[in-house]
């Protein structure tokens, strides 16, 4: 039933009422000239009355509905994960997480969703601005905040009436302090550290006790719990999964008996893969290590060896997840006991994906798909059907204007990315046709160059624009739909020659398309 029709039928009701409570028979002993006084009496003085109940009661139903039709928001993200852990038949098939898995089964995976830049803060301030690294200035770690003048999506959400939170790891300029956008916010500086956290609530900076997991799980239900009507965005940002991984004490045995299966491009001695990868591999990738390798000979390849399938530090990653699901969970249960649970919008996703030993490497920045792919499944019963999966192409520039697009408020012409809403409803199987990724070398890991990228449904080429191919830092060139773990280098291939030239102008055209800028930063030798 339609508002206006319920609120022209209860401003009938009040006639019918006093017409019952003012019936002459109902007070038999007084004389009928006092009766007709009394019941016209009663009219007057009642059905304003009454009328102004009805229009307040109508007012309120009208607030309702308008509430009603805003969807909630619950964005949850860890801090690394790779694509293999959830979500598909991945190399850890011991790891349960239900409630993370109730997500997929009950809304959308996306199985090729990206990050435009695979380290934690620029991919976290592309996720709020939906912008590029180049545009909104978050190029490194812990430096800076993304650039005022452009709108990020909780404070055009906070703009339409909603409550907003940001509640965990914040992790872009240097300290715990409140930002705009957020009427309730509680974050500690930097990564954070598992236990006994420096929090900052507020404005208020104490010292909390516990799990930092569960703490920031409580906050959330807490927060829920002030806020059961106002529609709410809430940013549950975890410190979980990142280095050093600390699980809660719960799960530190979890899984004692599941090893985990080799992945396929371990076994690579990294001889077709440029110089620079090889000399990290032998010496590491951070300032001082880089430094005192120059000039040091730099191995053809580097000798396969056997792989642990019981490392514990990858394993302790993945407990660190346990408490994450087990949090989703309480938080879905309250929704549900609210009522809300269904008219909210629930994100699962990751700020950049995990090498778990693929391609010989640990951590992330490199542009090989289990670094800048990343698990995302979203649940929406209004425009999303269960257990849907897509395999369109898509980045983490999309999701702020897809949130706001689902809230049916206005994307910011500043935003790059495009609303999902069209591959959420089945609409489309299509996103994009091509992703663009850029990745700049940092000061303190100078041994990890700057980076671009152009990837296709079938191909990817990795480019190192700042580095010499004389000195073996050649670009890199793969078939995915031949070589989905990029085994197979064809760079210096004849026949793949006009395939290069395409996609190198493909990546010229997304340079110019997201408005790429120059680092400010390249790494020279202090020896030279």
């Amino acid at each position: 039933m339609s508002i206006p029709l319920l609120v022209h039928i209860l401003t009938i009701i009040p006639i019918h009422v006093l017409r019952k409570i003012t019936k002459i028979n109902h007070f038999p002993l007084i004389p009928l000239k006092l009766k007709l006084s009394m019941k016209h009496i009663m009219i007057k003085l009642l059905r304003p009355l009454l009328s102004c109940s009805i229009c307040g009661f109508a007012s309120m139903l009208s607030l309702a509905a308008v509430q009603q039709s805003q969807p909630n928001i619950l964005f949850v993200m860890v801090d690394d994960l790779p694509p293999s852990a959830i979500y598909e038949e991945g190399l850890f098939p011991f790891l349960d997480v239900p409630n993370v898995d109730r997500l997929a089964n009950e809304g959308m995976v996306f199985e090729q969703m990206f990050v435009t830049t695979s380290i934690c803060s620029p991919s976290r301030a592309t996720m709020l601005t939906g912008t590029y690294a180049s545009v909104h200035g978050v190029r490194y770690n812990e430096i800076s905040d993304p650039d005022l003048t452009l709108l990020q999506f909780p404070q055009v959400l906070q703009q339409h009436g909603y409550k907003t939170a940001l509640i965990g790891k914040w992790h872009m300029q240097h300290h715990a302090r409140p930002r705009p956008g957020f009427d309730y916010w509680i974050s500690f500086r930097g990564q954070g550290v598992y236990f006994d956290p420096e929090l900052n609530e507020d404005g208020r900076e104490f010292k909390a006790e516990g799990y930092i997991t569960d703490i920031l799980t409580q906050k959330t239900l807490d927060f829920l719990k002030r806020e059961p009507d106002s529609p709410f965005a809430v940013l549950l940002w975890h410190k979980a999964n990142h280095a050093p991984f600390e699980p809660a004490p719960r799960h530190e045995n979890a899984f004692r008996r599941g090893p985990m299966a080799e992945p396929v491009s371990w076994a690579t001695d990294l001889s077709d893969k440029p110089t620079w990868q090889r000399r990290q591999h032998v010496f590491g990738p951070h300032y001082k290590a880089w430094v005192e390798s120059e000039g040091k000979p730099v191995p053809d390849s580097i000798p396969i060896q056997p792989w642990n399938p019981a490392n514990q530090e990858r394993l302790n990653m993945l407990r660190c997840m346990l408490s994450v699901d087990e949090g989703l969970g309480d938080i879905m249960a309250l929704l549900e006991e609210q009522g809300r649970l269904d008219n909210t919008i629930i994100i699962f996703t990751a700020d950049n994906g995990w090498f778990m030993g693929e391609h010989r490497r640990s951590d992330k920045r490199a542009a090989y798909e289990e670094s800048i792919r990343i698990p995302f499944a979203i649940r929406y019963p209004a425009k999303i059907n269960p257990g849907s999966r897509t395999p369109a192409m898509a980045a983490n520039i999309d999701i702020a204007p897809t949130l706001l697009d689902l809230a049916g408020v206005s994307i910011p012409e500043s935003m790059q990315g495009e609303s999902l809403i069209p591959v959420l409803t089945g609409e489309s199987d299509k996103h994009r046709g091509f992703f663009f990724y850029e990745y700049f070398q940092e000061r303190y890991a100078p041994g990890i160059p700057t980076t671009l990228a152009i990837r296709t449904e079938e191909w990817k080429l990795i480019t190192y624009p700042y580095e010499s191919a004389e000195d073996g830092n050649f670009d890199e060139l793969y078939h995915l739909s031949k070589d989905p773990h990029e085994m197979h280098n064809l760079i210096h291939s004849p026949e793949f020659a006009p395939k290069l030239a395409e996609l190198q102008q493909l990546l010229e055209a997304a340079k110019e398309k997201f408005d790429y800028k120059e680092p400010d930063y390249f790494y020279t030798s202090p020896t030279n």
